[in-house]
């Protein structure tokens, strides 16, 4: 796999939101990552802000949780480059973040909009197959899932999921009470963004 980092990292954000939530979700799925898809990524996740030169040692940042996030115009500025230059940005609503973090992609892009990926698109197809794309782990709303997205040349470079909540079913199993089932498919979505990273 063709990456320039083997650690991922936490963003540790502004504005009030609980950017520690899930704690268990980023090792649960580095261990998954290594032991199914043949990553080689160190087993605690690094934490970074989104101002610090240090993200772009990182080919994949997460965020999460369940309020406000607030990027000011350094941190803008320094995220924006790190992915124009080749850098990912998965943020995972865990409920109750989507009417803030929208308005902050927003200002990251002002000139995009987040479009929803199609089903067809490689993040749902290799190496777990999601023909009717992103899953569905907890109810929230009663709403479909949906994968959203911020394409760079082509490339994905945001990647946010909405009324999906991936990183809870990344969580230890006593965690949530999710079943097998739903923790591993779960754990495979998060695999194929991985093996999209690496690849593209």
């Amino acid at each position: 796999m063709n990456c320039f980092s083997q650690e991922i990292a936490l963003v540790k954000y502004r504005g009030g939101g609980d950017w520690y939530a899930n704690p268990t979700s980023l090792p649960n799925l580095i261990r998954f990552c290594n032991s199914t898809i043949q990553t080689t990524i160190k087993g605690k996740p690094a934490i970074v802000e989104p101002n610090s030169p240090n993200i772009f040692s990182y080919p994949y940042l997460h965020l999460t949780g369940h309020g406000n996030v607030v990027f000011n115009t350094d941190e803008e500025i320094n995220l924006r480059n790190y992915l124009n230059s080749g850098g990912f940005l998965h943020i995972d609503d865990n409920y109750g973040m989507n009417e803030y973090i929208r308005k902050a992609i927003k200002k990251l892009f002002p000139a995009e909009d987040l479009i929803e990926i199609p089903s067809t698109h490689p993040i749902f197809q290799k190496p777990f197959s999601f023909p009717n794309g992103l899953p569905k782990i907890h109810e929230h709303d009663n709403k479909r899932p949906q994968a959203l997205g911020i394409f760079v040349k082509n490339r994905l470079v945001l990647l946010y999921t909405y009324e999906c909540d991936l990183g809870d079913g990344w969580e230890d199993a006593e965690v949530n009470n999710d079943p097998l089932e739903v923790r591993q498919k779960a754990l495979k979505m998060g695999a194929n963004i991985m093996y999209y990273i690496f690849n593209n």
